[in-house]
């Protein structure tokens, strides 16, 4: 062994990235949930394992590569379970607040982990100028007793989205994409059944964690405007 080359810190901005082997579990899961389509079935315990999969996987990365920043990945460890029981709970329609409930801790932890610096305060205005009318729509269609537990889920997902756009990298698309699929959804659900709807939902729910998970591995944005 070379003592040089053992002793040698690493440099400030290196982080011991997964290697493109270490997805294949995430990719697999992807697959099989969408080739199997089981979800869509009468809810059972193996459908919501399916719909799990793809979410718990990513917990294995982060535990298996745990990034330059050991707390971050936790947190991030912690917001995924949270998220993965709410996948669990939305696969029951009467278990729907409880899934809500689920993922607006997730969006909660997300918010936390992501981080407070750079504040970037303006970005509030375009969240909220995309957010209001969306939200202001969609409580017309729903019932009475979502009303408020729903708002409530509005803004922690617009906290989150906020965080995620400040703090840059994968994080700001994976934040914009979590707010897209949850659109999406509350649309599909409430409002209008879409075309193809649950597969938009899905894709860009799935594709959102997994680049949420990767932002463990990168250092924030430096920015402070």
């Amino acid at each position: 062994m070379d003592v040089r080359k053992a002793g040698r810190p690493r440099g400030p901005h290196s982080s011991p990235h997964p290697h493109l082997a270490s997805l294949s579990p995430f990719l697999l899961t992807c697959t099989a949930y969408f080739l199997l389509w089981i979800p869509e079935d009468p809810p059972s315990w193996l459908g919501a394992l399916v719909k799990c999969l793809p979410v718990l996987s990513l917990v294995g990365l982060l535990r298996a590569h745990p990034g330059p920043g050991g707390s971050y990945s936790l947190r991030l460890q912690a917001a995924l379970l949270f998220s993965a029981l709410g996948d669990a709970f939305l696969i029951w329609p009467d278990l729907f607040l409880h899934g809500a409930m689920a993922f607006g801790a997730a969006q909660l932890l997300y918010t936390g982990t992501f981080g407070f610096s750079p504040l970037r305060p303006g970005l509030l205005v375009p969240i909220a100028l995309a957010s209001l009318p969306f939200s202001g729509l969609l409580l017309q269609h729903l019932p009475p007793a979502l009303v408020l537990p729903l708002a409530a889920y509005a803004l922690a997902l617009s906290a989150m989205l906020w965080r995620g756009l400040a703090r840059g990298g994968s994080a700001r698309w994976g934040a914009l994409l979590f707010a897209a699929s949850d659109c999406l959804l509350s649309w599909h659900t409430f409002v209008r059944p879409l075309a193809h709807g649950r597969l938009l939902v899905m894709a860009t729910y799935y594709a959102a964690q997994l680049l949420i998970a990767l932002s463990a591995f990168q250092s924030p944005k430096l920015k402070t405007h």
